[in-house]
């Protein structure tokens, strides 16, 4: 067994540590090496071959603030508890004799509050004439560059989850599509569970069929969710996305929709958890799946709260600290933005689709010398819905007068600007007025109602008594002519401006009516590609085998199935019309 060494004592030799010709006596130096051990700042302790501690200096027990008599003769674990103990190590030093270092850490009560240190640690093998004495352990505290090392990290970690969010958050319009982004950045890298439920903007109870959600409580969509793979059964139970999810009271996702307010609950007791929760009859779920914390955020977008984010731990992974809550806060702000863009580009989308569905629904066949077939595409995911029309005008004495036009952009507005165009060129149709007329006074009406948009526009009035067709262009593409036998070619009208710049310069063409010819009218969604000169998308067009006596609807199948590669970026409306091989329809 081994003794606190004593300074006075005369036995203890320390000779060689000063020197063999020191001037001091053996006295003085045991002094002199007790006051370095006593005064230094170094933790230093000396173990014995069972590892069991002989020395600690007043450094070393001011770890734990307990005295020496309470650690020497004890273990690592028993006489420091909340270090940990590098044994393999030192036993490794023992058996050679190499000396070894490492970084210890471990949890010690610091002014009354329990606090993470770290410490690099150096041990050495001792030895004396009788063999192997034990190791010494000299320790230098390394907390403060630790935790500037780890605030460092935390902040590269959270500029590169932010750096994430802002290429991987909102890459469509799609509100679910950007939510289930949103929840698939955060697993694992934040929680273990995620999910993002949704306020509904309106009341979806009017037409839904479902009940009414009982007073007080809060109903909320949920729009996406995801968790680690070992917690993916929860979905079935805790409800996938596309259910609505009614909150009690005192839920924690509904205090958090009521004020705005960020919540974090970190292993709250069962009676806590019965109120917090969305159900009381979820406690038990939560247990057995060994969900311990939640971190929940609300979704804010321009002052309003649109949602909540919900973040879960579960079994080993430690508590949401205040780093944690500042991560959700900044990604939860950005999600909200792009969630609430999505949502509103739905409103809006819906509204002009809504708008262009009614003004376009499918025409009824002018006169029975005219068959017709008509598509319109909306754009897809990359565009909001623009302001392409087509109509078809039964005018006395069996003439049609057929329109195709593109309003300048896309959007709402685009979709009223093309209302007013396409009512204008009705009221004129009506008056009798030839097509370039039609064209003229409709350039000098829109200017004076102040259109915000100028618009491009063909018409053509199909005359099969006369055995006529009369085009009159305002910068629109140019029609195809679909021959009997199936011969294709592109109309080269000349062309005037667009409507609505005020240029005027408009004229007709007359060419003769082709009995049993089909004749394509478009947009330019149709046919333009990026990167590509129009012209060669005009002649990809005349060049699709067509066959003139095919079904109308099959033959416009037959054109966008060639020519449209999904998504659509621009919309699409398209005219066929064909002449009916009758008597009173002549070619010239």
């Amino acid at each position: 067994m081994h003794r606190d060494v004593d300074p006075a004592d005369d036995e203890f030799d320390v000779g060689g540590l000063l020197g063999a010709d020191s001037r001091l006596s053996v006295r003085a130096r045991l002094r002199l090496f007790h006051r370095v051990l006593a005064e230094t700042k170094a933790p230093i302790g000396i173990l014995d071959p069972r590892l069991r501690h002989v020395y600690v200096n007043p450094a070393m027990s001011a770890i734990d603030g307990r005295p020496a008599s309470e650690q020497v003769g004890r273990s690592i674990a028993e006489g420091f508890p909340g270090l940990e103990v590098p044994e393999d190590l030192l036993r490794a030093v023992l058996a050679d004799g190499v000396a070894r270092e490492t970084t210890i850490s471990g949890v010690t009560t610091v002014h009354g509050l329990p606090q993470k240190r770290w410490w690099h640690a150096a041990y050495h093998r001792l030895d004396d004439e009788s063999g192997v004495f034990g190791v010494v352990g000299i320790l230098m505290e390394t907390t403060r560059s630790r935790r500037t090392q780890l605030a460092l990290d935390q902040a590269h970690r959270r500029l590169a989850l932010l750096d994430r969010a802002a290429l991987e958050i909102g890459t469509t319009l799609d509100t679910d599509t950007t939510c289930r982004e949103l929840v698939e950045l955060l697993v694992p890298v934040l929680a273990d569970v995620v999910g993002v439920e949704l306020l509904e903007p309106a009341d979806p109870d009017q037409d839904s069929g479902r009940s009414r959600p009982a007073p007080d409580t809060v109903r909320l969509r949920r729009a996406a969710w995801t968790s680690i793979p070992e917690l993916r059964h929860l979905g079935a139970v805790l409800g996938r996305p596309g259910e609505h999810i009614d909150y009690q009271p005192g839920a924690d996702v509904a205090r958090v929709v009521r004020t705005g307010a960020t919540v974090v609950d970190n292993r709250p007791p069962d009676d806590r958890l019965r109120t917090t929760a969305p159900d009381a009859s979820r406690v038990e779920v939560y247990r057995e799946a060994g969900l311990h914390s939640a971190l929940i955020v609300p979704l804010i977008a321009r002052g309003e709260i649109i949602g909540s984010l919900s973040l879960i731990r579960a079994g080993s992974s430690p508590p949401f600290t205040e780093d944690d809550v500042e991560m959700a806060r900044d990604l939860a702000y950005r999600a909200a933005t792009c969630v609430d863009n999505a949502r509103r580009y739905s409103r809006e989308h819906g509204v002009a689709l809504a708008l262009q569905r009614a003004l376009l629904s499918r025409p009824k066949v002018p006169h029975p010398d005219v068959e017709l077939a008509t598509r319109y595409l909306p754009a897809g995911r990359s565009a909001e819905v623009g302001g392409d029309w087509f109509d078809a005008i039964a005018l006395p004495r069996g003439r049609t007068l057929l329109a195709v036009g593109d309003v300048m952009g896309h959007g709402v507005q685009a979709a009223v600007d093309m209302s007013h165009y396409r009512a204008l060129l009705r009221v004129l149709a009506a008056g009798g007025l030839a097509p370039e007329e039609i064209l003229v006074r409709a350039d000098r009406m829109s200017q004076e109602a102040e259109l915000e948009r100028v618009a491009t526009c063909l018409l053509v009035l199909i005359d099969p008594r006369a055995g006529i067709s009369t085009f009159a262009n305002a910068g629109h593409l140019p029609p195809l002519l679909i021959a009997p036998g199936g011969a294709s070619r592109l109309l080269r009208l000349p062309t005037g401006p667009p409507l609505g710049t005020g240029c005027g310069g408009y004229a007709s063409y007359i060419r003769p009516g082709v009995a049993g010819g089909v004749l394509i009218l478009y947009t330019d969604g149709l046919v333009e590609r990026r990167d590509e000169d129009i012209d060669a998308s005009l002649a990809r067009l005349a060049s699709v085998r067509l066959a003139s006596d095919a079904p109308l609807e099959s033959l416009v199948d037959t054109i966008l199935d060639r020519l449209v590669v999904p998504p659509v970026e621009d919309d699409i409306a398209v005219v066929a019309a064909r002449l009916s091989d009758t008597g009173s329809v002549r070619e010239r």
